[in-house]
């Protein structure tokens, strides 16, 4: 199977370029992308069951790998949320599925986003993970916007092995992640 067009570009450009601004000595001091991890809260699905289902179908389109659901943890009585209920979707992404999922985050899904003005660089959690909300699923092509029911929001989790923010940012902005450039 032929390299996605990410990872070739990673190998071959990112990481000789990253080696030399950031002066690694090794290319495995290089920071790299461990894998991604999607997920969606369905709170209205207490009351209606089938959003569970929905949103697990949308997020196996989306991605192309089957999304699981989501369980709560404990009961809620204000919420009427029992354990073990189904409130969300998730699914997690590496290898090849990874680069292929964000190669069509960053050239596809995200110009979609009405009003865009770019990516928020405060989104790392200072171990170098990444992590960006969507607010509606209709961004990515695969979902057609006569078949949902419920627009619904997602949280993106990118995973780098890497120490610092600098050192993840300097490496999703070479994957060409466009965020709101640093003052």
């Amino acid at each position: 199977m032929a390299l996605s067009r990410l990872k070739k570009k990673y190998v071959e450009e990112i990481v000789p370029d990253l080696m030399e601004r950031l002066q690694y000595k090794s290319v495995m001091q290089v920071p790299k992308i461990k894998k991604i991890s999607i997920n969606q809260g369905l709170g209205a699905a207490v009351n209606d069951k089938k959003l569970v289902q929905a949103g697990v179908d949308e997020l196996t389109l989306i991605t192309g790998q089957k999304a699981v659901a989501t369980k709560a943890k404990k009961s809620i009585s204000n919420f009427k949320l029992r354990e073990d209920m189904p409130i969300g979707a998730k699914v997690t992404l590496r290898g090849d599925m990874m680069y292929e999922f964000l190669d069509r985050l960053i050239s596809v899904a995200i110009p979609r986003v009405r009003d865009f003005r770019g990516l928020n660089n405060k989104g790392f959690d200072g171990n170098g993970n990444y992590t960006l909300g969507v607010k509606e699923q209709i961004i990515f092509p695969e979902i057609s916007i006569d078949k949902i029911n419920k627009i619904n929001g997602m949280n993106i989790t990118i995973v780098i092995d890497s120490n610092t923010d600098e050192e993840s940012y300097e490496l999703l902005k070479a994957f060409g992640m466009p965020f709101i450039s640093k003052n």
